[in-house]
């Protein structure tokens, strides 16, 4: 386990504070709670999401014509 120090805003620890008392837990586990639900909601989908993208025939096409086109070098970074 890793300790973390961090620094915020007095306006951001009360908001913290407020939402950790109303999930009836601690800051320290709320903070970790709060931090896995958001990383686990915006960096991976769930098995009816990947469903549809895996059913989804014009956006496997479409991902499998980019990734030859990145592949050949066919690509402009901006």
């Amino acid at each position: 386990m890793k300790t973390l120090t961090l620094r915020v805003e007095d306006d951001v620890y009360n908001m913290i504070k407020l939402a950790s008392h109303g999930a009836k837990r601690n800051i320290s586990n709320f903070i970790e709670y709060a931090t896995i639900q958001y990383l686990t909601s915006s960096q991976y989908v769930d098995n009816n999401e990947m469903h549809e993208i895996l059913h989804d025939e014009n956006m496997i096409k479409s991902l499998r014509q980019g990734l030859k086109e990145a592949a050949a070098g066919d690509y402009t970074v901006v």
